[in-house]
């Protein structure tokens, strides 16, 4: 007698996500009819994260009440957050509170969210100390990015060889074995490049995928064929902040003439005042003017 799966209605959405594929996951979680509770509220928390992924945080704000899950309600912690800088503190604040006073550990995506706002805080210790309480996939994809940031590439491969003994077919596992493999390096480069490529080509070529590809390329130094992909990347999201920064980075390798990569920095700081590059690029800016006029004296 045949064995009776449950189908993974969720399956297309949740990749969808993971490729950054956001409005493929929001288009699809959108059809979706919920077999059950707990899977419209996964739909939820996933279509909610992919509109945060876009920037449409008052979709968030305005959908999500005191009234929801509370797994969707940490979505919204993740959202008030990104949505105004004046408020972070006061997030911050409740996830300490939440955190202190013992969070559900059956309330993953709590945790995942919270770890993200660590994460964006650069408080990588803190966002790890979070994720020790998850036992998902996607907890120990983050712990695999989190490790490899603080150039723990020992404990990244322990981590990832856990996720492969769970899922090793899993969208977050190749994708975390490609991440792994760029830290890594020498060969490695050419074999992220394969899993970014077969990827792409299995689903959908998303920005996200295709840096992936860049990046392989930039570290063998095939600077052509990155801004080649680069380029396809650009017309799929013009205001993608990976995109733009490996855009400059392939522009100075190719000699490009000045402006090509200044126009691509300058957009990169209007639209992106809080990524960790523009605040670091601000920070030196200002150091070096402070230091010129120091010396101009």
């Amino acid at each position: 007698m045949a064995v009776s799966r449950e189908v993974d209605v969720l399956f297309e959405v949740r990749n969808a996500f993971f490729i950054g594929d956001y409005q493929h996951c929001i288009t699809e979680a959108q059809k979706i009819k919920p077999p059950s509770a707990a899977t419209a509220v996964e739909r939820d928390v996933l279509m909610y994260r992919a509109y945060l992924a876009q920037h449409k945080f008052s979709v968030v704000l305005n959908e999500v009440t005191s009234s929801s899950p509370s797994e969707v309600k940490a979505v919204r912690l993740l959202a008030e957050y990104l949505n105004k800088a004046q408020d972070r503190q006061k997030v911050l604040s409740q996830i300490e509170q939440i955190l202190n006073s013992g969070v559900d550990a059956s309330n993953d995506t709590f945790i995942l969210m919270s770890s993200s706002v660590y994460l964006l805080e650069e408080n990588f210790d803190s966002a790890l100390r979070s994720l020790n309480q998850s036992d998902s996939l996607e907890g120990a994809a983050m712990r695999v990015q989190i490790l490899l940031s603080m150039n723990r590439i020992d404990l990244a491969r322990k981590e990832l060889k856990t996720m492969q003994e769970k899922d090793d077919d899993a969208t977050l596992t190749q994708l975390s074995q490609a991440w792994f493999n760029l830290a890594v390096g020498g060969e490695k480069y050419q074999e992220a490049f394969y899993i970014f490529q077969e990827m792409a080509d299995k689903t959908n070529a998303t920005p996200l995928l295709l840096n992936g590809q860049a990046v392989s390329l930039i570290h063998q130094e095939k600077y052509e064929e990155a801004e080649e992909t680069l380029q396809e990347a650009l017309a799929k999201d013009s205001n993608n902040p990976e995109t733009l920064l490996n855009l400059i980075v392939v522009s100075q390798h190719l000699n490009k003439p000045p402006e090509v990569s200044t126009r691509y920095l300058a957009q990169l700081k209007d639209g992106h005042s809080d990524h960790v590059f523009v605040k670091q690029y601000n920070l030196k800016e200002s150091e070096f003017d402070r230091l010129a006029e120091q010396y101009a004296k």
